[in-house]
């Protein structure tokens, strides 16, 4: 169901602000934004036995409900992103794959236009500037040396929209190309990497703020060769991000991130791809084919993990009822680090005056029970 919630008083609930949890909590909206006072004949809603959480903010994502981010029309991306916005993402950056160059220059001018248009939140590009050893779900034929000239000019052709670049810094030009991102105010990204640990320190140094989705698609840890995972947990200036669905992390890994980053440098994502929200059978990442069998993507050809199903709502719930993870650091980790480092948390990523009226009602077992974004229901059965 949908409708308009022009001026409401969300009451009764349990509400996860930035300084901790309110018993008997309430949200006020009014419009499309969260307002500091309830107006005359503004209607109350009885939340009671719920939690009031921010909207969760997914900074990698490749596609949802049967439709790919990485190709495809403006219409398949939007379905995409209303499958994902149903499950509680009300802010999302769309990921591409490794493809030509020509191909992604043209992917990130229909992505660019949308983002212009307030449906996402810009793009994130996963190759083609990746390791061949740890390629994960990209083609090999297309992967190539990381090049500042190139890596700009993708930037460019993202006109402004440009989030974050992953990139394996360890390659030829990986350094040089960090450095031209961070003078662009993209995040670079360490990810679908071969690094050692000095040289994952070097690309720290030289401006990576991002792991992305630590511990796969790189060296694990080794008690002589440490390698990225030790030089991005230990660094106060890196956000580690994390799949939590079961399948891409053993739960003591994700206890092992945040315990030692702490939940302020933890990114929640779901890395999804089209079958997310969707169900099993064949889909294509990119130039690849993927089958995905009981909620698990591989790649037809070779097996590898191609991505995920997860939507954030799942995470949420996993990270809470099966990790065992505070309420609160999971909040942090699903909406405000990504806000953050998108720089955006002066519009999303808590429930503060000012901000959006961007929300998610969880019941007392987890699960989804409402989701609101720009003051408007996508989802409520409780109205």
């Amino acid at each position: 169901m949908s409708g308009s919630a022009h001026s409401t008083v969300l009451s009764g609930a349990r509400v996860v602000l930035p300084t901790g949890t309110v018993a008997n909590g309430r949200v006020i909206v009014q419009g499309d934004r969260i307002a500091g006072s309830a107006p005359e004949g503004a209607r109350t809603l009885d939340l009671t036995g719920h939690w009031l959480v921010p909207g969760f903010v997914d900074m990698h994502n490749h596609g949802g409900g049967g439709a790919s981010f990485t190709s495809g029309s403006a219409e398949d991306v939007l379905r995409g992103v209303r499958t994902h916005r149903e499950h509680g993402t009300t802010t999302l950056v769309a990921s591409t794959v490794t493809d030509d160059l020509a191909e992604l220059a043209r992917r990130a001018a229909l992505l660019a236009e949308l983002t212009q248009q307030g449906e996402i939140a810009g793009i994130h590009f996963e190759g083609p500037f990746i390791n061949a050893c740890r390629k994960g779900a990209h083609k090999a034929e297309l992967l190539r040396d990381p090049d500042p000239a190139e890596v700009r000019k993708l930037v460019d052709a993202a006109h402004g929209t440009a989030r974050m670049f992953t990139l394996a810094t360890e390659l030829p030009g990986g350094l040089d190309s960090v450095r031209l991102l961070a003078e662009h105010g993209v995040i670079a990204a360490i990810g679908h990497t071969d690094s050692t640990y000095d040289q994952t320190r070097q690309a720290i140094d030289a401006g990576a703020t991002v792991a992305t989705h630590l511990y796969n698609a790189m060296p694990g840890l080794e008690h002589r060769a440490p390698g990225p995972i030790a030089a991005l947990l230990e660094d106060e200036r890196v956000t580690v991000e994390l799949i939590n669905d079961g399948t891409h992390l053993h739960p003591a890994m994700l206890e092992l991130a945040f315990h030692h980053a702490g939940a302020h440098r933890v990114a929640l994502i779901t890395d999804a791809m089209d079958a997310a929200g969707f169900g099993d059978g064949t889909y294509h990442l990119g130039p690849l084919e993927v089958e995905v069998k009981d909620g698990v993507a591989r790649l037809v050809e070779g097996g590898s993990i191609a991505g995920s199903t997860l939507t954030l709502d799942t995470a949420f719930k996993r990270s809470v009822t099966v990790d065992k993870l505070p309420v609160e650091s999971v909040v942090q980790a699903i909406s405000a680090n990504p806000a953050r480092l998108l720089g955006l948390y002066d519009q999303v990523g808590s429930l503060e005056p000012g901000k959006y009226a961007d929300l998610v009602v969880l019941d007392a077992s987890f699960d989804l029970k409402g989701v609101m974004r720009r003051g408007e229901w996508i989802v409520s059965s409780l109205l």
